[in-house]
């Protein structure tokens, strides 16, 4: 019986643009008092379900790698988590395949997203910030976030300053990367291949 490996995608879905002028003014809408840091994670719009997501995902990797790219990516493509409130996904794929899904993903410039009335498209950035072979490790890291984000807004509300991009994407020294390894070494994921107890590429 041959085991199937999976990837797991954790993403933050960024808004470089400031707050979208179409959306109505409330409590989840940063004005412009708000720090960077905010303004960047602000929430998605409740029309982002997971089977829009990976409609999005799967058109960005059919205009990327056509229909053979697509054909590889869609048995195994599934969003396993997706919260609008902290626009933060989980998204799973298959081992051999998963580099075609980040990037796909890295290269996706907006979400249409589609009301009552009409279709809208809404500027964004996805920032792909683990890839682990379980779950586990992904929703640890994404609560480890989610706790470090949280600190930084307060502090720069205090301080009533931003740090700008770096304050955003983290910095060194920060607690967001306080334990965090290179991009690089997160594409052998044989710390979780281990904890799986899957089998290197090598080995068959």
């Amino acid at each position: 019986m041959v085991r199937i490996k999976h990837r797991y995608l954790l993403v933050h879905i960024l808004y470089p643009d400031p707050a979208d002028p179409n959306a109505k003014s409330s409590s989840l809408t940063p004005g412009k008092n708000f720090p960077d840091l905010v303004q960047f994670h602000r929430p998605s719009p409740n029309d982002l379900t997971p089977q829009l997501f990976a409609r999005a995902i799967k058109d960005q990797v059919l205009l990327l790698y056509g229909d053979y790219g697509l054909g590889l990516v869609t048995s195994s493509l599934y969003i396993k988590y997706l919260s609008p409130a902290t626009s933060t996904a989980i998204v799973r794929c298959s081992r051999a395949h998963y580099r075609l899904v980040w990037a796909a993903l890295s290269f996706m410039t907006h979400i249409t997203v589609t009301s009552t009335q009409s279709h809208q498209s809404r500027a964004c950035a996805m920032q792909v910030v683990r890839v682990s072979g379980t779950i586990k490790k992904v929703e640890e890291e994404a609560i480890r976030r989610a706790r470090a984000a949280i600190l930084r807004a307060k502090r720069e509300s205090d301080e009533g300053t931003a740090d700008g991009i770096l304050g955003i994407l983290g910095k060194e020294g920060e607690e967001t990367l306080q334990g965090e390894k290179n991009m690089n070494d997160l594409s052998s994921m044989s710390d979780e291949d281990n904890e799986m107890g899957i089998e290197s590429d090598e080995d068959g």
